[in-house]
């Protein structure tokens, strides 16, 4: 059964469904060893069509997912932003997650911010999610100070990423949540 994708925009980014011309930028993105830093390996072109035809599965089902994310006023695609259901077993699934990758010419504008706040708001208002968490490698400090500015908490629950392999230094990852009453209070200030 296939529902009705949800498409949004911010002041300044899109949120889109995944297109064909989303593919070429997002494989050279995932290419791109700069922002693959805090990953095992670099993607190929094979490696990201399969992501993006997962994320076309997860709005064919759900609605939502992580979205293509282009600027507004010119429609130049920057990466993705979203709310997924992780496929692979966490120490906490069931989970939903909010999650970001952005190219490098994106990094320093409060992009990744600006939509990963529009999706909590989403998550929680038109979808009625009751918690939605977020988790990175210990050493992605740009990611994890993201986290903290769209009010998620450390839960002091550090995991061993079970698709990084062991002694890799990514490995070691830390998870953030928030609940749709901790956001709601953040509204109300």
């Amino acid at each position: 059964m296939s529902v009705l994708p949800i498409e949004f925009n911010t002041q300044r980014l899109a949120f889109r469904m995944w297109q064909d011309r989303h593919r070429a930028p997002f494989a050279a993105m995932n290419a791109d060893a700069d922002v693959m830093r805090y990953f095992p390996a670099l993607m190929t072109a094979e490696q990201t069509n399969a992501g993006v035809d997962a994320c076309c599965l997860q709005f064919l089902e759900r609605g939502w997912g992580n979205w293509a994310v282009e600027l507004f006023d010119s429609g130049e695609f920057i990466g993705f932003i979203g709310l997924s259901i992780p496929r692979r077993q966490l120490p906490f699934s069931p989970c939903v997650e909010i999650g970001w990758r952005l190219k490098k010419t994106a990094w320093g504008h409060g992009y990744a911010t600006e939509g990963a706040s529009a999706c909590l708001q989403l998550g929680f208002e038109q979808l009625h999610l009751n918690e939605i968490v977020s988790f990175t490698a210990l050493v992605n400090l740009r990611s994890i100070a993201v986290m903290e500015r769209i009010g998620m908490i450390n839960c002091q629950s550090n995991f061993e990423h079970p698709a990084v392999p062991e002694g890799h230094s990514l490995r070691p990852h830390c998870l953030y949540k928030i609940t749709r009453s901790q956001w709601q209070s953040r509204q109300i200030r």
